[in-house]
């Protein structure tokens, strides 16, 4: 049947059923399609696979989603090309609604086939193995003091599954703020297991996978296929678990899968973008098991590790000529992430390619404008609580607990201090990201440094110190 033709019919009869029908269905296969190409197949199959057509009337087609989360993802990010997909194939089309909730068949409303359209690749199920992003690879990772235990950790583990011997830790918890190098890993790990052994069944998927897959297994009353799928891998990577907190039955699944992969002898690699202590809504029990294996962070880069990274990065694009003055400029300019530093260095180069411009701190300057505006003096007091806590080997808790033994409150004094040096915040606001403490307390923090720093050198010196690395 003509393509024009098969829209202008599938319109008409979904509209005047105010639901759904075979040309409806088609419509919604043919849809999925072409948003698999678009998008590719690991968010496809993160965000839009779950997605259930539930109708197309008066111009409206309704999807439904199992949680708020990802109904709140979808509308931000994909919205937009959800509507322009069905536009293309049923001409009216003006807005695409995204619901909450289980569909029950018979209550005017149609379950979807999750499985892949037939126009797409089919998927694999989320206990076969998965191809892993080629770029991510430890030959690729830039190693430095701030990720060095991590990336260690990572050979280590995948060296134990491909080898089957002991790593000395089970599970591998590795946690930083985003777009520090986690995933990087994961896959890096997954990728040098298939390559020695391509037999092996490794499973990776998101926390927020995890919980869709198993909320669509309860509602089939299949978790027992769930449970399989996943019990039996060799090496289960989850990714940002801290998407799980609150949720009660799927951090009991959570839990009993952990446990039946650890007790097996099997691996496990775990990644959040805190440390199991500072993660909040998340059971106990969990969080214990976690601790119990090893804990391996990923702090931001100082500058030593961007310069290369950058550099790394040039010498994988060769005939590209940026000078060094430029690559230093952006390894103390970008400081917020790693995927931002790249960024940036991409977008220079790019825009000097299509404009025909010497790429010098000038054009480095003016084509990043916006990106280094955002930048300055973008230091947060969680930051600085990070860094202090970590100079001074104390938990960040301690810095905002009531504890008032000296080797707790002097530094949380420097912490309140570098907080209004380095920050516009004011003071109430800094004594309420301190446990709720009375502006007076802070006032009182900064004048003790202040004069503390004239006659005690090992103050100073390690007040400039985490200067030093706040401002790198």
């Amino acid at each position: 049947m003509p393509a024009e033709p098969l829209r202008q019919q599938g319109a008409s009869r979904a509209d005047s059923a105010g639901g759904l029908n075979a040309d409806a269905l088609r419509t919604w296969g043919l849809v999925r399609a072409h948003l698999l190409s678009d998008v590719g197949e690991k968010t496809f199959n993160s965000w839009l696979k779950p997605l259930q057509l539930l109708s197309v009337s008066g111009g409206e087609v309704r999807l439904a989603v199992p949680s708020r989360f990802m109904a709140d993802w979808v509308k931000n990010h994909f919205a937009d090309r959800l509507r322009h997909a069905f536009a293309a194939h049923i001409p009216g089309i003006r807005n695409v609604a995204i619901e909450v909730g289980a569909i029950e068949v018979g209550a005017g409303a149609a379950i979807v086939s999750e499985e892949a359209p037939e126009a797409a690749p089919a998927e694999a199920d989320a206990g076969e193995p998965v191809n892993f992003e080629p770029r991510y690879s430890f030959d690729s990772f830039v190693v430095g003091k701030s990720n060095e235990l991590a990336f260690n950790a990572g050979q280590a583990m995948a060296s134990a599954v491909t080898s089957g011997k002991a790593a000395g830790f089970n599970p591998l918890f590795l946690h930083g703020p985003t777009g520090l190098g986690k995933t990087h890993l994961m896959h890096a790990i997954g990728s040098q297991v298939l390559a020695a052994n391509p037999k092996a069944k490794v499973v990776y998927l998101s926390a927020e996978r995890f919980m869709v897959e198993f909320l669509a297994a309860l509602r089939a009353r299949d978790t027992i296929s769930f449970k399989r799928r996943l019990r039996s891998a060799d090496l289960l990577m989850v990714d940002d678990v801290q998407f799980i907190a609150g949720k009660d039955s799927t951090q009991e699944e959570f839990f009993h899968t952990m446990n039946e992969i650890i007790s097996a002898g099997r691996w496990l690699v775990i990644s959040a973008d805190r440390s199991p202590q500072n993660l909040e809504g998340i059971e106990s029990r969990i969080l214990s098991r976690l601790a119990w294996g090893l804990v391996a962070d990923i702090n931001p880069a100082d500058f030593e590790l961007r310069y290369n990274i950058l550099k790394t990065k040039l010498s994988a694009m060769p005939g590209t000529d940026v000078p060094d003055d430029v690559v230093q400029f952006l390894a103390r300019k970008i400081v917020a992430n790693v995927r931002e530093l790249e960024g940036a260095l991409n977008r220079v180069i790019a825009y000097g390619n299509l404009v025909g411009r010497k790429l010098d701190l000038d054009f480095t300057r003016e084509v990043l404008a916006d990106v280094l505006r955002a930048h300055s003096r973008k230091l947060t007091i969680d930051e600085i609580q990070r860094r202090v806590a970590d100079h001074y080997a104390l938990k960040i808790n301690d810095l905002i607990s009531p504890r008032r033994a000296r080797e707790v409150a002097r530094p949380r004094q420097v912490a309140m201090y570098l907080a209004k040096m380095l920050t516009p915040r004011s003071l109430p606001e800094i004594g309420r990201r301190f446990g709720g403490r009375d502006h007076t307390t802070v006032m009182h923090a900064v004048k003790r440094i202040e004069e503390l720093r004239a006659t005690d050198h090992e103050l100073d010196r390690d007040i400039n110190q985490l200067r030093r690395a706040l401002d790198s």
